[in-house]
């Protein structure tokens, strides 16, 4: 499985696969019949607290990993749904300004840390 990560706020393509929106909001300003998203798994992104204590800041960028890492892991609901997926290109889609540092990057660091090719993805 290839992993991309890409904002909202890009046009999509043909390259996205399956898109996944992995934002426990939907994102401000789109229409939801405007905008392809294959599935949205709100449940699969950080906290409210979390993502308040972050707030894309670069400096807590490791910390936010490890914590939101400890949050996915016990999330067996979110990550079984992820779990299913079968594509071969899977696109986690975010609404964030900030492209480095975000939640759809740490997940995508997450489910390839956790990827063994002959299995799913595991926690």
């Amino acid at each position: 499985m290839k992993i991309h990560v890409k904002r909202i706020y890009e046009k999509a393509s043909d390259e996205d696969g399956f898109r996944v929106l992995v934002d426990r909001l939907w994102p401000r300003g789109i229409k939801k019949e405007n905008v392809k998203i294959d599935l949205w798994l709100k449940d699969i992104a950080p906290s409210k607290e979390l993502r308040k204590w972050f707030g894309h800041k670069p400096e807590k960028w490791d910390e936010f990993k490890e914590k939101y890492f400890h949050e996915l892991k016990l999330n067996s609901e979110g990550l079984s749904e992820l779990k299913k997926l079968d594509f071969k290109i899977i696109t986690l889609v975010y609404s964030a300004k900030e492209k480095k540092f975000n939640n759809a990057v740490a997940l995508k660091e997450f489910i390839e840390t956790k990827f063994h090719p002959k299995d799913k993805f595991y926690p």
